[in-house]
């Protein structure tokens, strides 16, 4: 079974644990998120679809032991993208660029 058709924000979500690994764990995504499309999305949202990324299996976690973080708190959930995880977004890239196509001079260039 494929899992690699992508909602909106998970696509965003696996962007952005691309875009932060090896430091990817709530904090940093949302940031990326907020910092890169303006939008402004909840810590719950980000967990909750990097849960339901888990279970499609396009990313995995496990919690951070390291001694010494700053500040006190419970250890940060570390999050990475599976090859299974990069796959699907390959392939939402090139639906969506099939989707673009003929569409450049509306669109304002290539996807």
């Amino acid at each position: 079974m494929t899992h690699d058709h992508l909602g909106e924000f998970e696509h965003l979500v696996l962007l952005a644990v691309l875009q932060t690994m090896p430091e990817a764990y709530g904090v940093p995504i949302r940031r990326e998120i907020v910092e890169r499309t303006g939008r402004d999305t909840s810590f719950g949202a980000v967990y909750a679809t990097v849960r339901r990324l888990e279970r499609k299996g396009l990313v995995e976690s496990e919690l951070d032991d390291e001694e010494g973080r700053d500040g006190p708190g419970r250890p940060r959930k570390m999050v990475r993208i599976t090859p299974e995880g990069l796959d699907a977004l390959q392939a939402a890239r090139g639906r969506l660029s099939r989707m673009a196509e003929g569409l450049e001079e509306l669109l304002g260039g290539d996807l």
